[in-house]
């Protein structure tokens, strides 16, 4: 089972393992988190901030991605539901005056 940190506690983890001595296992290990974790974190941060490879993902730019993806899943349900229901014709309806 995976745990969930704080954006807090990771951004905490991050910085110590960027101004620290020690390797990024060892960090880990103290924080008692898992190495590939951290690694993670740290790169993450490193994209962020612009210093990542091109074409990578910002954390705003995952986030928004998510949301879009979450949007468009939420659109795509919608049409299925609309194409279900079936089309009045507009000859039918009248209009009281």
């Amino acid at each position: 089972m995976s745990k969930r940190y704080t954006a807090e506690f990771k951004r905490d983890a991050v910085a110590l393992a960027l101004s620290s001595d020690k390797t990024v296992t060892e960090v880990a290990r103290d924080l008692g988190v898992s190495p590939e974790g951290l690694r993670g974190w740290v790169k993450q941060a490193k994209v962020d901030r612009g210093e990542g490879p091109a074409g990578t993902l910002t954390s705003a730019e995952r986030e928004e991605l998510a949301q879009l993806r979450r949007k468009v899943r939420e659109l795509e349900k919608t049409v299925d539901i609309l194409g279900k229901v079936p089309m009045i014709a507009p000859c039918l309806i009248t209009v009281a005056g």
